[in-house]
C-alpha cells in the first residue's frame, strides 16, 4: 500500500535482502530494518517490529531461509523452526508457515535447501497478498450492500479493532482490504478506528487510512458501544490471529467486547480470516493459548514529545501490578460471517467446510 504516495509492502525482499518496516516506531517515524539472520527474524517477531498474524508467518518463512543460508542440515532446519515457533504462541499463521517450510524443505538436498527456502518465503509472501486481495473483493461487497441501506447523505460507517491492514499482512490487509477496495470503487465509507490499547495498533490503522485517503476517526476503545447504541456504526470488520474450525475467533484483546455490543444493537460483526489463520485442529476457542505480554506495555505509553522526539511516558504507578493478556476469544455465535479468500461464510464448521471442502477429509468426514 502507500507511504507518501509510493507503493510498498510491510516486508520487502530482493534476492537475499529482506527488510521490514519497523512498526514499533510508527506512526511517528518511518524506519526500515534489514533482517540478516535467524536471530534477526526471531527478534523482529518477538518484540513486534513485525506484527499481525499473516506477516508473522511471512517473517518466519524468511527466518527459516536466512538460517539455512548459514547451515542447511536437517538439524539446522529443525532448530530454526523451533526457535521461531517459540517467539509468539497465539497467531496460528506462525505454525502454519513453519509447517509449510518443514514439509517443502525436508526432501530437498541440503546443497539446494537454502535457495529452495528463499523461493518458498517469497511465494508465501506473494500468496498472502493474493489472499488479502481476494478478501478485499469479497468484503467490499458487504460494504456496498450496507451503502444501499445507509441513510441518504451518510457514508457507510465501519468500526474496526486493532490493525488488520497492510502493515499486518504485507499488502492490502485482512479487515482493511474491503475498506480499501470499497474506497477505490467510489463507495462513500468512513472508518471508526479503535485505539486498541495497550500497543495502540489503532494508530497504525489511522496512519494507513490517512496514507490512502480513506475518511476515518480515531476513538478510544470504550467509545464503540456508545456509537453502536446511537446507530453510528453500520458494520464491524476485524481480523483474526486464530479461528477455530467451528468459528470461534481469537483477536486482539477487546474484540470480544465489541462483538457483544454489536450483538446487543443489531450491528453485523464480520471477521476477515485468510485460510492460514484457520486452525483446523482446534475445535473450541477456550483452547487457544493467550499470550501474556510484558506489563510495561500497559505501564508506559509511547508517543511524540512537543519537541518532536519519540518519548515513553509512565501512566501507571510503580507499585501497581499489571496484567497484559494480548488476545481474547469471540465465540462463533457472535460472529455474523467470516470473510475468506474463497468467499463469505457462516462462522460454523459447516460454513467453513463449504468453502474448504478438502478439509472434510482432514476432519474425517463432513461437519
Amino acid at each position: 500500500m502507500k507511504i507518501d504516495g509510493a507503493w510498498h509492502r510491510a516486508l520487502e525482499s530482493d534476492g537475499w535482502t529482506v527488510r521490514v518496516l519497523d512498526q514499533r516506531r510508527l506512526p511517528h517515524e518511518v524506519a526500515w530494518l534489514e533482517l540478516r539472520s535467524l536471530a534477526d527474524a526471531a527478534h523482529a517477531i518477538r518484540d513486534m517490529t513485525v506484527r499481525g498474524a499473516p506477516l508473522i508467518g511471512v517473517a518466519a518463512a524468511w527466518g527459516v531461509a536466512l538460517a539455512l543460508r548459514d547451515e542447511a542440515s536437517d538439524a539446522a532446519l529443525a532448530a530454526a523452526c523451533a526457535t521461531l515457533a517459540a517467539t509468539r504462541p497465539t497467531a496460528v499463521n506462525l505454525r502454519w508457515a513453519l509447517d509449510e517450510a518443514r514439509a517443502a524443505l525436508a526432501a530437498v538436498p541440503p546443497a539446494d535447501r537454502a535457495e529452495a527456502a528463499r523461493a518458498l518465503a517469497a511465494r508465501i509472501a506473494d500468496d498472502e497478498v493474493a489472499r488479502c486481495d481476494a478478501i478485499g473483493r469479497h468484503g467490499a461487497a458487504l460494504i456496498e450492500a450496507a451503502a444501499h441501506g445507509a441513510a441518504r447523505g451518510r457514508a457507510v460507517q465501519v468500526l474496526t479493532h486493532c490493525n488488520a491492514g497492510w502493515l499486518a499482512t504485507g499488502d492490502w490487509g485482512t479487515a482493511l482490504a474491503p475498506v480499501f477496495r470499497a474506497h477505490e470503487a467510489g463507495i462513500d465509507v468512513h472508518v471508526w478506528v479503535d485505539e486498541t490499547r495497550p500497543r495502540s495498533q489503532g494508530a497504525l490503522t489511522a496512519w494507513e487510512l490517512a496514507q490512502h485517503g480513506v475518511p476515518h476517526t480515531f476513538i478510544v476503545d470504550n467509545a464503540g458501544g456508545h456509537l453502536m447504541q446511537h446507530d453510528r456504526v453500520d458494520l464491524c470488520i476485524v481480523g483474526t490471529d486464530r479461528t477455530t474450525r467451528r468459528g470461534d475467533v481469537c483477536n486482539k484483546i477487546g474484540t470480544y467486547l465489541k462483538a457483544l455490543a454489536a450483538r446487543a444493537h443489531g450491528v453485523p460483526f464480520h471477521v476477515a480470516a485468510p485460510s492460514p489463520s484457520i486452525d483446523w485442529d482446534m475445535v473450541h476457542g477456550k483452547d487457544v493459548p493467550i499470550e501474556e505480554r510484558d506489563g510495561d506495555e500497559v505501564r508506559f505509553v509511547p508517543g511524540t514529545a512537543a519537541d518532536g522526539r519519540l518519548a515513553r511516558v509512565r501512566v501507571v504507578a510503580g507499585a501497581s501490578p499489571v496484567a497484559n493478556p494480548a488476545f481474547d476469544v469471540t465465540p462463533a455465535h457472535l460472529v455474523t460471517s467470516l470473510i475468506t479468500e474463497r468467499g463469505v461464510c457462516a462462522a460454523t464448521e459447516a460454513g467453513l467446510i463449504g468453502l474448504f471442502p478438502e478439509r472434510a477429509r482432514h476432519l474425517g468426514g463432513a461437519a
